[in-house]
């Protein structure tokens, strides 16, 4: 795997993320994406050489609507998603509001809420367009997470207070114990 349409080909050629991804699409959710550990985790076992799929925590399903910023309509919209594919962990975020839980100043965009995840490799999504093709977002671009790389964003690095964060993601996600060719770098070495 060694660029975005190799990521794309991985992914379309995964019928178990596609139905999640159309799943997804059903709701019409404004300026929707499926994000983090999703396509992060996707990468890492394949560049592992991984045959069975790591479970995920959670499906990150984010969107954006600023007209609509209550957290019971983001329940709803889960609901609906537990509805479609029962078994799955669903988790749906309006960015619009998470820049309130967050304590940080608007988002203008689901991408722009995506690159300001903690790490580069985690600031990844993807959909399905209007016409059914898949597409990538990559806010902080691709190569750490084709590399194996974990380092903090640029938005953690410009913001020394978010450091701790990143640093307490490091210890309880524990990476290298599943995928032991990463390479971790600490919020003062982002080099």
């Amino acid at each position: 795997m060694k660029n975005e349409q190799d990521i794309l080909q991985a992914i379309e050629a995964d019928a178990w993320m596609m139905a999640v991804l159309e799943a997804a699409k059903r709701l019409d959710l404004p300026d929707w994406w499926i994000c983090a550990g999703f396509v992060r985790t996707k990468l890492w076992d394949a560049l592992h050489g991984f045959n069975e799929r790591t479970p995920l925590g959670d499906i990150d399903v984010v969107y954006f609507n600023p007209e609509a910023v209550d957290e019971a309509e983001e329940k709803r919209y889960e609901e609906k998603l537990h509805q479609l594919m029962p078994d799955l962990p669903w988790s749906v975020k309006n960015e619009a509001r998470m820049q309130r839980i967050n304590d940080l100043p608007p988002y203008a965009s689901s991408i722009d809420a995506i690159s300001k995840f903690p790490e580069t490799a985690t600031a990844l999504a993807v959909k399905l367009d209007e016409r059914g093709q898949l597409i990538l977002a990559a806010p902080c671009g691709i190569s750490d997470a084709l590399n194996l790389i974990v380092r903090p964003t640029p938005h953690f690095i410009e913001n020394k207070e978010l450091g701790t964060v990143y640093e307490n993601r490091l210890k309880t996600k524990n990476w290298l114990l599943r995928w032991p060719r990463l390479t971790i770098y600490q919020v003062n070495q982002n080099s």
